[in-house]
């Protein structure tokens, strides 16, 4: 009876083949891995851009009618630094210039948007939204037309850190929330 438990034993406590027992199988589920890896950080690397102290992240852009001739900008800029600096400029190779923009709406309740010609004051640790209803860049002279689902390039200058460039992305025509959020 004795050998009876001992081949019981034996058999109950034998090492049981992994699901990966295969040397093919753990290489393709570390290729996998990897894959995926680096699939998410270059989505992260594509929705930041950094230039000195300032951050620039989740850049987006509504797609435009066919015929539009301008599209306007969305975007979230961080100071991390300790000194105030300033977006002087925005180009892109989808319209014929860009260009700084605010939008209010006076005591009447009459809305106005106009260039910024000074540009817009990046203050020292703060965040700078520009958004719909506020500021925010126009695109003028579009040669393309930003459509649902692409992304196209926009260089933003900056007085004192630089030039940096950023990719914005386009989401639908009607789409009224900010992106991102």
């Amino acid at each position: 009876m004795s050998t009876f438990f001992s081949a019981a034993f034996a058999r109950s406590f034998r090492p049981q083949p992994s699901f990966l027992a295969s040397f093919e199988e753990r290489l393709g589920v570390a290729v996998l891995a990897f894959a995926l890896l680096v699939a998410s950080a270059s989505s992260l690397m594509a929705s930041e851009a950094r230039v000195g102290d300032i951050v620039v992240e989740k850049g987006w852009s509504r797609a435009a009618p066919g015929g539009a001739k301008v599209a306007g900008g969305f975007v979230v800029i961080r100071n991390e630094g300790s000194a105030d600096d300033r977006l002087v400029a925005v180009e892109t190779g989808i319209a014929e210039r860009g260009e700084i923009h605010e939008m209010s709406v006076d005591d009447n309740g009459v809305m106005t948007m106009r260039p910024l010609a000074d540009g817009l004051a990046i203050p020292a640790g703060e965040t700078v939204t520009l958004k719909p209803g506020s500021f925010h860049l126009m695109f003028m002279g579009l040669g393309a037309q930003p459509e649902e689902g692409e992304s196209f390039a926009v260089r933003l200058i900056f007085e004192k850190a630089g030039a940096v460039e950023a990719m914005f992305e386009v989401t639908g025509m009607g789409g009224g929330k900010m992106h991102g959020d």
